[in-house]
């Protein structure tokens, strides 16, 4: 791909090319969403083959091959007990939220007023579970990138926002097509980069105006 312009990356055309850097972009998107989904299916996994997925998008703007075989090649070398241990800390807050919305629906009593904040905080863990994902230092320590994800979360209300239309988008693709779930988590995956990427560019431009303004009489 040629140089980057944009949050992860794409440029013209160069000459010889059938469909361009754009189309190149969105078909390794495609190849590692479906990497990442068959590297999520033993599910303890399926954290850190998110955060791989992030880790190689975001590579794409730094002219790194954002390829499946990249893709596995990075979850191989990362692979760890921490890992494991987000996995199993997921599916247990997975299926504690599953049980508590099907007791809410079975008709006890207080079961809608129950329902609506158990909805609210599985929201609030899933964009936060998501952001830690797309941050770096997802790759080495899940709790730095955990705390950083939650101060995003509250700080970025926007970006948070458009975490979870990514998520409702995926969600709809899904259902609308079975197959689509194979290939979903790389557009979860480039848009949640995408949203971090956004946050760190707010942060270096935040940073370089408090410099002008000390520096500066």
């Amino acid at each position: 791909m040629s140089g980057p312009s944009g949050p992860i990356g794409t440029g013209a055309r160069e000459a010889g090319e059938v469909f361009g850097p754009r189309m190149t972009l969105f078909a390794d998107v495609l190849s590692v969403g479906l990497a990442t989904a068959v590297a999520s299916l033993p599910l303890l996994t399926a954290p850190a083959a998110l955060s791989t997925a992030c880790a190689v998008l975001r590579g794409a703007r730094e002219e790194r091959p954002a390829t499946a075989g990249r893709y596995f090649a990075l979850l191989r070398r990362r692979l760890r007990a921490g890992d494991l241990a987000a996995g199993a800390l997921v599916s247990a807050g997975v299926l504690l939220l599953a049980v508590d919305l099907a007791l809410a629906g079975a008709g006890l009593p207080g079961a809608p007023l129950f329902a609506v904040p158990a909805a609210a905080i599985g929201a609030c863990a899933l964009v936060t579970g998501l952001r830690a994902c797309a941050r770096r230092e997802s790759l080495t320590d899940w709790r730095a990138a955990v705390r950083g994800a939650a101060r995003d979360s509250v700080r970025d209300v926007g970006g948070s926002g458009l975490v979870l239309l990514a998520v409702a988008t995926a969600a709809l693709c899904a259902w609308m097509m079975v197959p689509l779930a194979f290939l979903a988590p790389g557009p979860l995956a480039l848009a949640v980069t995408a949203v971090d990427v956004r946050r760190e560019g707010r942060h270096r431009q935040t940073g370089a105006r408090r410099a002008e303004r000390e520096f500066i009489p």
